[in-house]
């Protein structure tokens, strides 16, 4: 099984200043990599069908209406599903919150122990920007929490890699920036993408209520 990770929005709870009302995270997985594969291979045509270059990146937030829907629609033949976890950030309280790190973890925490019934032996692939350290931390902490937790084999390893070089991490952007998109009733067009997806969706978690 491999999972594919991306974030939208922010940490930050400074409102007054444009921090984001929601933080989201949504994971992607496939439980074939075959057809990771054949998703991965789709994406690059997409590109040439599109004439875009071979180095360029999906981004939901970054790219046209046009390119976002001929995205969605040439990866919803593949068979993979998303959990996703929406922090609605006015409603936090305390300290911990405050620390982007252990934020991050929190909420992390959140979405795999929604996601956990579901895997199985998993490699996790998340985007190596940001710090490092971080991110190596928070590896170790995930394969602890699921597999103590659940007495099963739930996490394999996590990887980092570049999103610029890796499809199906622009696929987890993609996903995410439609369910942050949802969220921002503001926008006409809110319900627009995730529509389009929502046959992969398993659970998208509002926190706190």
């Amino acid at each position: 099984m491999l999972i594919f990770i991306d974030e939208s929005g922010d940490t930050g709870l400074d409102f007054a200043n444009g921090a984001t009302n929601y933080f989201i995270i949504v994971l992607v997985a496939f439980e074939d990599s075959g057809e990771a594969m054949s998703c991965d291979q789709r994406i690059d045509l997409l590109r040439h069908e599109l004439r875009l270059s071979k180095n360029f990146e999906f981004h939901f937030h970054q790219n046209s209406d046009r390119v976002r829907e001929a995205f969605l629609r040439a990866v919803l033949p593949y068979e993979f599903f998303y959990y996703g976890i929406a922090i609605n950030k006015a409603k936090l309280f305390g300290e911990g919150f405050k620390n982007k790190e252990s934020f991050y973890k929190y909420s992390c925490g959140l979405l795999f122990e929604n996601a956990k019934e579901k895997l199985r032996d998993a490699t996790a692939i998340v985007d190596e920007s940001g710090r490092a350290l971080f991110k190596y931390q928070l590896a170790a902490y995930l394969r602890k929490k699921l597999n103590q937790d659940s007495g099963r084999k739930c996490l394999k390893k996590v990887k980092m890699q570049d999103s610029k070089r890796n499809n199906l991490l622009q696929l987890a952007d993609m996903v995410v920036g439609a369910v942050n998109r949802s969220m921002n009733t503001n926008k006409n067009d809110h319900k627009r993408y995730r529509e389009m997806v929502k046959s992969r969706e398993i659970y998208v978690q509002i926190w706190p209520k």
